[in-house]
């Protein structure tokens, strides 16, 4: 488990989780709003699917207490950085300030490595962007496919 301490708007302890037998089809059932499905899948099932079919990236679950509300998975490139990536929150648990307490607690894990953490966005995605923003990522002018890619620099 990863744990940085942070609590949702309601009180509730956001932590990090592995994907296992006993969490993985609550893992697979979370679904964003249907205004965010242009920029994630209707389902995290999908990033499920990609982190069992490809050795790049790990899936965890977030849960706030003992329960799922979303997914966020991570990988390493080729020049030792760190990405994030795939995140979605359930629709239903939105505006809580479970997004930003996930992607806090996996900087802060991911930065012990002590190299860059990078992400990607639409540049639509101006939720998106306003939340990466505030926890200090910086775009690099750089483009994956159709999305932004940002960058966080451990201190």
């Amino acid at each position: 488990m990863i744990d940085s301490g942070l609590r949702d708007r309601a009180g509730r302890r956001v932590t990090l989780r592995p994907v296992d037998d006993d969490n993985w089809r609550a893992v697979a059932d979370v679904a964003p709003r249907d205004d965010q499905r242009t920029f994630v899948p209707a389902l995290a099932a999908r990033y499920l699917l990609l982190t069992m079919r490809a050795d790049v990236w790990t899936s965890l679950a977030v849960y706030a207490d003992e329960t799922v509300v979303g997914h966020v998975m991570w990988g390493v490139d080729d020049d030792a950085s760190r990405w994030i990536g795939g995140m979605v929150i359930d629709a239903a648990e939105q505006d809580r300030g479970i997004g930003r307490a996930a992607v806090k607690t996996l900087t802060d894990w991911l930065a012990k490595a002590g190299q860059p953490i990078r992400l990607s966005y639409h540049p639509d995605n101006t939720p998106a962007a306003a939340l990466y923003t505030s926890l200090g990522f910086r775009p690099t002018g750089a483009m994956e496919d159709d999305e932004l890619i940002a960058e966080l620099t451990p201190a």
